[in-house]
């Protein structure tokens, strides 16, 4: 009977710990999911900073989605919109220093894309033959 409680414990703090992973994952997803976030964040730390140079260097996205993301992302105060007065009235987007806290994500998913594209490429070449 104790190992009954002893593994409804493990269980317990079993599921805890993945509750606590899934929300955690699930908070990151909403903050930086989908295509197009972090593409925008790289193409903004490479000095992109208006409208359509971000749109130019990050390939396939449409005015419509570029403005909706660029939204969301300075709602989770990745970025802060500035608007200059003038004539034309000038926009630009600049990264918050909270941005750089995803300088690690960056790294570690550019590490597993280029080994993932290996792999793919080894094993289509060597079904090839």
């Amino acid at each position: 009977m104790a190992k009954s409680g002893e593994n409804q414990t493990d269980n317990k703090e079993f599921t805890e710990d993945c509750h606590k992973t899934l929300m955690a994952v699930s908070d990151a997803l909403y903050a930086i999911g989908g295509k197009w976030k972090l593409m925008i964040i790289i193409a903004m730390a490479r000095g992109n900073k208006r409208f359509t140079e971000i749109q130019r260097q990050v390939t396939g996205i449409s005015a419509r989605v570029l403005s909706s993301e660029l939204k969301e992302l300075e709602m989770n105060g990745f970025i802060i919109k500035k608007i200059e007065n003038g004539y034309p009235v000038s926009i630009a987007y600049e990264l918050l220093p909270y941005s750089h806290t995803l300088e690690e994500v960056v790294g570690a998913m550019t590490k597993w894309g280029m080994q993932h594209r290996e792999k793919i490429k080894t094993e289509r070449s060597n079904s090839k033959q």
